[in-house]
């Protein structure tokens, strides 16, 4: 994506930050995650805490557990059910409150309706658009892919299906996954003008830190990449990776992202837990060297992280509720996604029998 684009998408963004809360009837979020393992706190700060915000604005909330996504890039799922535990935990733990509140959690392959779009959708898609998509790209870098399945290259459409399907208007997204919203816009808009208007074209909506990086301080934060603090991690497990996360020689702490990236990193990550900004933090430490910075975030994450810490641990008790939860939101969202699979055949002209029977 280039700079422009990405500026008029960011500028979008602060458009509908500052509309959120005067008219949050007009949007409906929709987002997700793949069950690969423990979520971190890259998934934290990047977008839980603004699906707990917008939740708390009374929208619409629609979170999809990706479970067939697993199979782009992996032999085995056997794990994945103890993996939507974990997500679930983490999703409850951090605010998202699918009882009283629009919030809405499911899995992919529970609503068939959903993964029914998927072929109309491909075939508003051309080849080229898959095969230079660069998240994709990454993801296959990122998972070392010697042999890449279907799947691996229709993800992106798979994805638009997954916001299309309950007509989905706003997504939060960080930076790196711009380029599958960014088709899923396309595809919308070649619905509509292909067989007549049903969908919205999804707009991003980008957090405070629409990049976080791992404690390599170069490359996104992520679980395949082993660069990552997970939000299950107990207090002493995170100061132990905190420890070991990558700085520099120099003894002096600047602010200074393009030359001591990995510094910098540090600093954004204690800024997300404190609200201190980076170069405040910098001056404050200035001579103390990174070993006092790291000593800080520590206890600025763990601070941070306590009560989400302590209500995971309660919520851990119960795992019937926990899928009880799911039971629900995939009744919901299969009912959803009925009436947009069959809006869509209309349009379509494929309701054949209900045709017939006039």
């Amino acid at each position: 994506m280039s700079i422009s684009t990405f500026n008029n998408t960011k500028n979008k963004s602060d458009s509908i930050w500052i509309d959120l809360k005067n008219n949050p009837k007009n949007y409906r979020a929709v987002t997700g995650d793949r069950p690969t393992g423990p979520l971190h706190i890259g998934h934290y700060f990047g977008t839980l805490k603004n699906r707990v915000f917008l939740q708390n604005l009374n929208i619409e909330n629609y979170i999809v557990i990706a479970d067939y996504q697993v199979l782009t890039d992996r032999n085995s799922n056997q794990e994945t059910l103890n993996y939507i535990k974990e997500i679930i935990l983490d999703y409850l733990a951090a605010g998202l409150d699918p009882i009283n509140k629009k919030t809405v959690i499911f899995t992919h392959s529970s609503v068939p309706e959903l993964n029914q779009l998927l072929l109309p959708f491909l075939s508003l898609v051309k080849m080229s658009e898959l095969e230079r998509n660069p998240t994709v790209k990454d993801e296959i870098k990122a998972a070392n892919l010697n042999a890449i399945n279907a799947a691996m290259m229709v993800y992106p459409v798979h994805q638009a299906a997954d916001i299309l399907f309950c007509n989905g208007n706003l997504v939060p997204v960080g930076r790196d996954q711009l380029p599958h919203l960014e088709l899923s816009r396309k595809i919308a808009k070649r619905f509509n003008e292909r067989y007549g208007t049903i969908f919205f074209e999804p707009n991003a909506l980008l957090s405070e830190f629409p990049v976080i990086l791992g404690l390599d301080g170069k490359q996104k934060m992520s679980k395949s990449r082993k660069n990552a603090i997970s939000l299950n991690l107990t207090s002493d497990e995170t100061a132990n990776l905190i420890r070991k996360a990558k700085t520099d020689n120099e003894c002096v702490i600047t602010y200074d992202p393009c030359g001591r990236p990995e510094i910098a990193n540090l600093l954004h990550l204690l800024t997300m837990c404190t609200g201190e900004s980076s170069e405040k933090i910098a001056d404050r430490i200035g001579d103390r060297g990174s070993w006092y910075l790291k000593t800080n975030l520590i206890d600025g994450l763990n601070s941070y992280l306590e009560p989400f810490r302590k209500k995971r641990i309660e919520l851990s008790k119960d795992t019937g509720f926990l899928f009880k939860i799911l039971e629900n939101g995939n009744e919901k969202a299969r009912c959803l996604a009925s009436e947009t699979l069959k809006r869509v055949r209309e349009k379509m002209k494929m309701l054949y029998l209900e045709h017939g029977n006039k």
